[in-house]
């Protein structure tokens, strides 16, 4: 029996360390078929929204699809979900922007590091700690950091150029410089951005079902269900084919990209030190410099992904493993910053694409990664003429649907208390983001602390104190329940005996048990009696080796409510004292 048992948990391991062994013995053609087709409209969204990250990130064009492919092939090994993918997200952008301080050498160490982080997370089972980060915390981030990125691109819409990244300076700025906007950017943006709108908007209108359709109709609908997913990739050739147009007539009225390196990235280790000048930045200084982000990077990254992967899986009923999708992320940036990558997670618009296309396995990946490579292989001159209104239109569109304006009355419906901790996280993302992910932290930390300090406590009163506490009793709360007792039966005129209900009690602690000992001492030199209730056996067996003197236990309220009631002689209807010296 312990061989059988010892092999079913080898079997299980193995299984939750290799995920494909899952799911390769039932792959089939179909599966195939699916996975190449989700994996190249996934891949036509990639490329243009790589190129867009990289300008969030404040790094050339080509460091986005140098981000896009190696977590491809990495998740599909050891990630967990069929529908996540990995890759370079608006948000991840935004925090190498603002902590790898616009330069390569420092956004590809942030990566390895960050990979170190997450994989010694996941390695350790700790992916649970990302529970204590509530959800108005998260959603507060996300909708700030969506703002953020969405105004950043504004001056590209409006061919504005030296325009600070301070989100307050970004602002001022932008409306400062307003007189020097070029007018070629503005007409462009603005209509890709409404190409953009009316791809999307077309692509909710289809028909669900189309087996009643003639083969004509058939042939439209997937035609522009098509072209209406990959609207990110339709906007950018149609917008490059108008400024290489232009370009050729010698009529320059757009900003473009301009020259970007050619080729797939070298393999080589992440840099350690850096050249500034004549001195050398060392190891150490790199760390210093990178500051909270070593600890915003990887926790926001393991947060977005596995909340998306969560979200889905929950959709298409399937489980993932919170520790295995550490390591696979982990994975995916250390082996990343090989190969010249900035940090990467998991991309919800191209997710639910992935998901809306019929993915079977994580085995799509490999398409998209493919199509990623291609691309470096041979367009990467092309994008020279690849216009920054149309990269700042398909950002702006991508972090709309993350802003969540309907969080705001459902919080004031249900819970107006969690405000507090999304006002703090949302407010402070504009100043500093590392400020306002603590902020909110620390504000929702706060509230749970007072709920466990304070629990609520149901007092009645008929000749003697009942109080019955509605969550646990541990040490944040010991005072408060002293006082409960004390105010409720030793202050009351004349001072009566009190019972404490603990039926929903599952856990105490040995400042607890100090409580109820200097409880019980307080209540017999007023020669009172204080008697627990509804004692759990777990509970009953810690008060009993503590051996409080003078302690009561009855099983049930009617039995402490008669031995309170009776005369001396009919005491004998209450439990022993939770004392062992009382025999």
């Amino acid at each position: 029996m312990g061989s059988v048992r010892m092999a079913r948990c080898c079997r299980q391991a193995l299984y939750r360390c290799c995920p494909p062994l899952a799911w390769l013995p039932h792959y089939s053609g179909r599966w195939l078929r699916m996975d190449a087709l989700a994996g190249l409209t996934v891949g036509l969204t990639v490329v243009p929204q790589a190129l867009a990250y990289a300008e969030i990130a404040g790094l050339p064009v080509q460091y986005g699809l140098y981000s896009s492919f190696i977590g491809c092939f990495v998740y599909c090994l050891l990630g967990t979900s069929k529908d996540i993918t990995l890759g370079p997200t608006a948000i991840m952008s935004l925090l190498v922007s603002t902590y790898g301080r616009h330069d390569p050498v420092y956004a590809v160490l942030l990566a390895f590091l960050c990979g170190c982080i997450q994989l010694a997370l996941g390695a350790l089972r700790l992916g649970f700690l990302v529970d204590f980060i509530s959800f108005p915390v998260i959603n507060g981030f996300t909708s700030a950091a969506a703002i953020t990125i969405g105004f950043g691109q504004l001056k590209n819409i409006l061919g504005l150029r030296d325009i600070p990244r301070q989100f307050f300076r970004e602002v001022y700025y932008t409306f400062y410089n307003i007189a020097h906007t070029r007018w070629g950017d503005v007409v462009l943006g603005a209509a890709c951005l409404l190409l953009l709108l009316l791809l999307q908007a077309a692509k909710g209108r289809l028909p669900q079902k189309t087996g009643a359709l003639p083969a004509l109709d058939r042939v439209c609908r997937a035609i522009v269900g098509f072209t209406a997913t990959a609207r990110n990739a339709v906007v950018v050739l149609g917008a490059s084919l108008v400024a290489f147009s232009c370009e050729s007539q010698r009529w320059h009225v757009f900003t473009l990209t301009g020259r970007t390196a050619s080729g797939l990235p070298p393999f080589r280790l992440p840099a350690f030190s850096r050249a500034q000048g004549n001195d050398t930045e060392c190891f150490t200084d790199m760390l210093r410099d990178f500051g909270a982000g070593l600890a915003v990077v990887p926790l926001v990254g393991f947060l977005e992904s596995i909340a998306i992967a969560k979200a889905f899986a929950a959709q298409n009923g399937y489980r993932v493993d919170p520790n295995q999708e550490l390591v696979a992320i982990g994975t995916t940036n250390i082996l990343g910053s090989f190969f010249s990558s900035y940090p990467v997670t998991g991309s919800f618009g191209r997710t639910a694409v992935n998901s809306q296309t019929g993915v079977c396995s994580p085995a799509g990946g490999l398409v998209t990664g493919l199509v990623v490579l291609l691309s470096l292989a041979f367009l990467t001159p092309l994008f020279f003429y690849v216009p920054k209104a149309a990269l700042a239109a398909v950002i702006i569109c991508a972090v709309s649907s993350v802003i969540d304006v309907r969080i705001l009355p459902a919080l004031w419906r249900v819970s107006k208390l969690d405000l507090l901790p999304f006002l703090a996280s949302f407010l402070g993302c504009f100043w500093e983001i590392q400020y306002g992910i603590l902020a909110g932290i620390a504000v929702s930390g706060i509230i749970l602390l007072y709920n466990i300090a304070r629990p609520e406590a149901k007092v009645t009163d008929g000749g003697y104190v009942v109080v019955q506490l509605q969550s646990g009793f541990s040490f944040p709360a010991a005072e408060y329940v002293r006082d409960q007792l004390g105010s409720r039966a030793l202050e009351a005129s004349p001072p009566r005996s009190a019972v404490l209900d603990c039926v929903h009690i599952s856990t105490v602690d040995y400042t607890s048990v100090i409580c109820l000992r200097e409880l019980s001492a307080t209540f017999q030199r007023h020669n009172l009696a204080l008697i627990l209730t509804n004692l759990k056996p777990k509970i009953l067996s810690i008060l009993t080796a503590a051996e409080i003197e003078g302690l009561r236990y009855c099983s049930t309220m009617e039995t402490a409510g008669q031995y309170l009631r009776a005369t001396e002689s009919d005491q004998d209807e209450c439990e022993k004292p939770l004392s062992r010296s009382w025999s």
